[in-house]
């Protein structure tokens, strides 16, 4: 079987090409700021992107006629149970319209749904950043009418909690798992016997600050610089979520960066860094409740997992509750073949996608 995988990302467009699970090319397109200046929305990239898209292929050798199956990294869509569904028109229109958001990720069903048309092939999303299989307990906040969302990296994690499970010699819907992405931003999510109970928002809501987001805040103080008359909405909604973390108070999103800082005696960068592992550390610790003390492992996955220091921190706060499994790094190229995969083997049965 072969598969066409396809990862959009802001600034750069990620192809695979599996051939029954092995690989038959890997490739990240960059694009620079003037190759996309002139698009005033990430809808407007989609001919471009398919362009680059199609030289790619055509310059080693594939046409869309060789693959099986088609699949894209979901996008902003309505709340969703986990698994892989299939790309259909409803979720396309909602894509293109943006109607629950815009972002480059949008454009993966998209692109697959249109190939899949021409090469009369199936096309697929798996696991969205929207999946929600959050408990209604969990949905609570102190607020009538603010409901907790469910935004989350659900495919890494979801991947990640798999092979985690399989390495403790038990399926993934045997298992209570803490699992957390660290990565531009952070998720921490109580996985229980195969279902995500609880999970921070990791977009622009809650849990511990990262390196470009600035995860929950003191209430009062957050209202103060709302109604200061300093920023506008849309500034404000950037300080959150871009502008927050690491870059707020260090300038930078590199945690590379940040350790060289810290090696050269920057005491006050190494404050702000263990803050965050502290940080983390603390939702581990609300999550071990949610599972009411069973966990079987606490599981760091995502770039900064690389980074022993974040590790190490993390580790001597929460190693009382569980061990402690790292997988650094994130490999959603594969989780979207493996979700994809399992469809086509019939492991697993496709999900369809539907206006609400």
């Amino acid at each position: 079987m072969r598969v066409l995988v396809i990862n959009p990302g802001s600034t750069s467009t990620k192809i695979a090409v599996f051939e029954d699970g092995t690989s038959l090319l890997e490739k990240t397109i960059r694009h620079s700021s003037e190759e996309l200046k002139d698009f005033k929305r990430i809808i407007d990239q989609y001919d471009f992107r398919v362009k680059v898209i199609e030289t790619e292929l055509n310059a080693n050798g594939f046409k869309l006629e060789d693959f099986d199956a088609f699949v894209g990294r979901g996008g902003l869509l309505h709340p969703i149970e986990s698994g892989t569904y299939r790309v259909n028109e409803a979720m396309v229109q909602d894509l293109k319209e943006c109607r629950y958001g815009e972002h480059a990720s949008n454009l993966g069903a998209i692109i697959a749904y249109n190939l899949g048309e021409i090469a009369k092939k199936p096309a697929y999303i798996v696991d969205p950043v929207v999946v929600d299989e959050m408990e209604p307990l969990a949905k609570y906040s102190g607020l009538k009418g603010i409901e907790r969302k469910s935004i989350w990296h659900a495919l890494n994690q979801k991947a990640v909690a798999r092979r985690a499970a399989k390495d403790l010699g038990k399926k993934y819907e045997e298992v209570n798992l803490i699992v957390v992405h660290l990565g531009g931003g952070i998720s921490i999510a109580a996985h229980k016997k195969g279902r995500t109970v609880d999970v921070n928002n990791a977009l622009n809501g809650d849990g511990p600050f990262a390196p470009e987001r600035a995860g929950g805040l003191p209430t009062i103080s957050l209202v103060d610089l709302c109604m200061s008359g300093k920023y506008t909405y849309e500034e404000m909604k950037k300080l959150l979520a871009g502008h927050g973390g690491l870059v707020s108070h260090l300038g930078t999103n590199s945690a590379m960066e940040v350790e060289e800082r810290i090696k050269k005696g920057d005491t006050y960068a190494k404050l702000v860094y263990e803050a965050m592992a502290y940080q983390i550390a603390k939702t581990i610790g609300e999550m071990a409740t949610v599972l009411k003390g069973r966990v079987d492992a606490i599981v760091l996955t995502g770039g900064l997992a690389n980074s022993s220091m974040l590790t190490n921190w993390i580790k001597e706060h929460v190693s009382f509750i569980a061990k402690v499994l790292i997988y650094p790094g994130e490999d959603e190229m594969r989780a979207l073949l493996e979700g994809t995969l399992r469809v086509l083997k019939g492991e697993e049965k496709e999900k369809i996608y539907e206006r609400i």
